[in-house]
């Protein structure tokens, strides 16, 4: 199952008793619905937890007939599209009119008289995710989405948004191929969100991720910067050794200072070794400085010969 999935059947698992919010979540759904006017209801989803919810709070508030049909989307995963139609085109004009709509307007809105309180406004807002609502899953990103068929639906739906007097969200819009997507990103926001409108224990799921990702990030933070360092110490101890070696090689070293030869030889016994960990091999011991100082002594050596 999806993350979208498992949020839907979390959301559809909502029960209250209250004829007020299951009113206000039906509303939702049949507004940002495929088509809701006078003279036809349509509503379509994939999930067969939304289906189900959709046609139980239809029957039980309005008592319309109703006709379900579904059809193969993909037969890879087995997918279908439910699609339920209201019958009675009496049906509709009665839920419609209900509702505080009125066919003479020419663009459909929120009815706000529907929705006005906190109680209401998250019933609602439940509704509309069930009926038009996507998110990712919160492995890959963080982004909620509702894909809204009208602009100035849209434009109300991001007022809604900043109605919620628990939370702090912003919403923005775009328009992709003519429909009107209002998203949400950001971890916050959508868990402040999902936890609003009932779906709690998957905002518990996208904090618990985040907090495994931001683990994992620090670990390989932690470790890409150990094998740069390791990376470092590798390259300056070749450039070292390479230096020393060419010394060696014309036959200067025995010649050189014995605090200069103990650092040579002993950075050719240990290439792996810090500069530190030589200072302390050393005998008297010297400090990290004091060893980079003769290390670079050496290197100015090796550079000068011809």
């Amino acid at each position: 199952m999806s993350f979208a999935s498992q949020v839907r059947k979390e959301l559809c698992s909502n029960t209250t008793s209250s004829i007020s919010k299951l009113r206000a979540e039906l509303y939702g759904m049949m507004l940002f619905a495929k088509k809701f006017s006078a003279s036809k209801i349509t509503f379509k989803t994939e999930n067969n937890y939304t289906v189900n919810r959709y046609i139980n709070l239809s029957e039980n508030l309005f008592v319309p007939l109703i006709e379900k049909t579904s059809t193969l989307k993909a037969k890879k995963n087995n997918t279908k599209l439910y699609t339920v139609n209201f019958i009675d085109e009496n049906d509709c004009r009665r839920i419609f009119e209900d509702f505080g709509h009125s066919d003479k307007k020419i663009s459909l809105r929120i009815n706000w008289a529907n929705i006005d309180d906190d109680d209401l406004l998250s019933s609602f807002l439940r509704g509309v995710f069930l009926s038009c609502g996507s998110i990712t899953n919160p492995e890959k990103s963080y982004h909620l989405e509702f894909c809204v068929p009208y602009k100035n639906l849209s434009s109300d739906l991001c007022r809604v948004f900043e109605e919620i007097s628990q939370c702090s969200i912003k919403a923005s819009v775009i328009n992709r191929g003519g429909v009107f997507v209002t998203y949400i990103k950001g971890s916050e926001q959508i868990t402040d969100l999902l936890t609003y409108i009932g779906a709690v224990n998957s905002a518990m799921e996208i904090m618990g991720t985040k907090a495994v990702k931001q683990v994992r990030n620090n670990v390989n933070r932690k470790r890409n910067s150990e094998i740069a360092n390791i990376e470092k110490v590798a390259a300056a101890s070749a450039k070292q050794i390479n230096a020393i070696e060419k010394i060696m090689k014309h036959k200067k070293l025995e010649s050189l200072p014995d605090d200069l030869k103990d650092v040579a030889y002993l950075r050719l016994e240990n290439p792996d070794m810090s500069l530190r960990a030589l200072g302390e091999s050393l005998n008297p011991k010297i400090s990290r400085s004091g060893v980079n100082h003769r290390i670079q002594r050496l290197i100015q050596i090796a550079e000068e010969i011809k």
